[in-house]
């Protein structure tokens, strides 16, 4: 059964963030939590701290670290009928303003985390601000085929995009 999902939580992000990262919409165990990749085996945060060579343990960890490497993070939909996690069973998506962020701040890389929220940004974002999203593998259980390493190497552009 479909459950009407608005998001629950505001983006992290401030006017110096360089970088976007963008999900499709926060999975049940994030919502539980209020607080992105919160599912315990999402790999989006050791990626992180595989990268950056950090450990992050609590939220305001998490977003001070955010913050302080010019890093905004939000989802590409305000609201939707999901199955569960599932973004392959998305219907009636409504994007959020993701405008609003890019406009008032320093972005100028988009990074979208997994396909669903690729396509959802090009379809409903790209025209908008004008910025193509580079497509990154999504780091949810569902994608184990995907090491971590293989993940992290993949997620290495943001080094790039960040001049790190």
């Amino acid at each position: 059964m479909d459950n009407i999902v608005i998001h629950p939580f505001p983006p992290i992000w401030n006017e110096n963030s360089k970088i976007l990262l963008l999900g499709s919409i926060p999975s049940p165990k994030s919502r539980e939590n209020n607080f992105y990749y919160a599912h315990p085996r999402n790999r989006f945060w050791p990626v992180m701290e595989n990268l950056f060579n950090v450990k992050l343990e609590s939220v305001s960890q998490k977003k001070d670290f955010l913050l302080n490497n010019r890093i905004a993070l939000w989802d590409v939909l305000k609201s939707c009928e999901i199955d569960g996690a599932a973004d392959g069973s998305i219907k009636n998506p409504q994007p959020n303003d993701i405008k609003s962020i890019v406009s008032a701040s320093s972005i100028d890389t988009v990074f979208t985390t997994g396909s669903a929220a690729n396509k959802f940004y090009n379809r409903f974002i790209e025209e908008d601000i004008s910025l193509k999203a580079v497509s990154l593998p999504s780091t949810s259980p569902a994608n184990a085929r995907m090491s971590l390493d293989t993940l992290t190497e993949s997620y290495r552009v943001i080094l790039t995009a960040l001049g790190l």
